[in-house]
């Protein structure tokens, strides 16, 4: 009987390491894994790969128009608070999401998942999206000029970037009052940057989020092609625990060799101590709240026209299968 093979694209993950270097390896399958830049457009169609990370936003919309091309599994290779996203000058007045009512925000892509739960962030501060100016734009000039609207702009209030210009430059031009990214610019963390988050403890804020909605946002699944599920049925299962092994073995290993950075010890603490310890957790029931969270959001958005629950967004996973 011939293994099956399962060709991954993913983006460069830490945690991948272990099943990199073969320190665990999956049983009943083997697994290729491609290492990509920015996420395969269409991984349904695509010739090269069988399953890989996806946005949890355009899967959900993908849903939401009835579109099954792909198998989304509730397994989150992404995950990361929002708040650390807004990023200002750093000699700018404002602190706070709520003070960004009536000023001038880039993004670096409308329907993007992460920049979905950004303005979720202002939408809790009573900043609706009609309370803003947006304007989509690439982050910074090595960055490409590509559509970042997706047709969800609206004149005098989602538009395009002024003549296409990086977010960056206009932020320090004073042109942007903040921008939303999920990667920082290079150069950000240096001292003369000139720029910074704009919730000046925004670690804490992460943490009053947790604690008010109990968990840490998803924004990138895993997926895999339908035909290759109906194949072989236990692989999806199969495929999500390796990964999770992977991942598992790979913070294991951080508690004993924590030096990359000077302070990689105390983050480690920090999480250990103010998270649960399932705060990581895949699946659909322990992600079944935020995942409904998230489905509201984008109706609430208009990025879809109906609201999805999470039975419709990962129905296999809901079933049990």
């Amino acid at each position: 009987m011939t293994m099956v093979t399962i060709r991954l694209a993913v983006r460069d993950w830490d945690y991948f390491t272990p099943l990199a270097l073969g320190d665990i390896k999956p049983e009943g399958f083997s697994l290729e894994i491609d290492r990509v830049g920015t996420l395969v457009d269409n991984l349904a169609t695509s010739d090269q790969y069988d399953a890989g990370e996806v946005s949890f936003s355009r899967f959900a919309q993908a849903r939401a128009k009835g579109d099954s091309s792909l198998l989304g599994l509730p397994h989150f290779l992404m995950r990361g608070f929002r708040q650390r996203c807004i990023i200002t000058t750093r000699e700018s007045p404002l602190t706070s999401p709520a003070q960004l009512k009536g000023k001038k925000i880039g993004v670096t892509g409308w329907q993007d998942s992460g920049n979905t739960w950004t303005r979720t962030v202002l939408r809790e501060a009573g900043v609706e999206i009609d309370d803003a100016y947006w304007f989509a734009g690439r982050l910074t000039a090595e960055h490409p000029v590509v559509d970042r609207l997706a047709g969800f702009g609206r004149p005098g209030r989602i538009e395009p970037a002024p003549g296409e210009r990086p977010l960056i430059d206009l932020l320090k031009t004073g042109e942007l009052d903040a921008v939303f990214t999920p990667f920082m610019p290079e150069g950000f963390f240096l001292a003369d940057s000139g720029l910074r988050q704009l919730q000046l403890d925004f670690a804490a804020a992460e943490r009053d989020y947790f604690n008010r909605v109990g968990y840490v946002p998803g924004i990138h699944i895993l997926a895999i092609k339908p035909a290759l599920a109906d194949a072989h049925p236990w692989l999806p299962q199969a495929l999500s625990e390796i990964i999770d092994r992977s991942y598992h073995m790979w913070m294991k290993k951080r508690e004993k060799y924590a030096d990359t950075t000077p302070w990689l010890l105390d983050d480690l603490r920090r999480t250990a101590q103010e998270l649960p310890a399932d705060w990581n957790q895949n699946g659909f029931a322990a992600n079944k709240k935020m995942i409904a969270d998230f489905a509201n959001e984008l109706f609430q958005q208009s990025l879809t026209k109906t609201l999805l629950t999470p039975e419709a967004i990962f129905p296999a996973a809901a079933r049990g299968e």
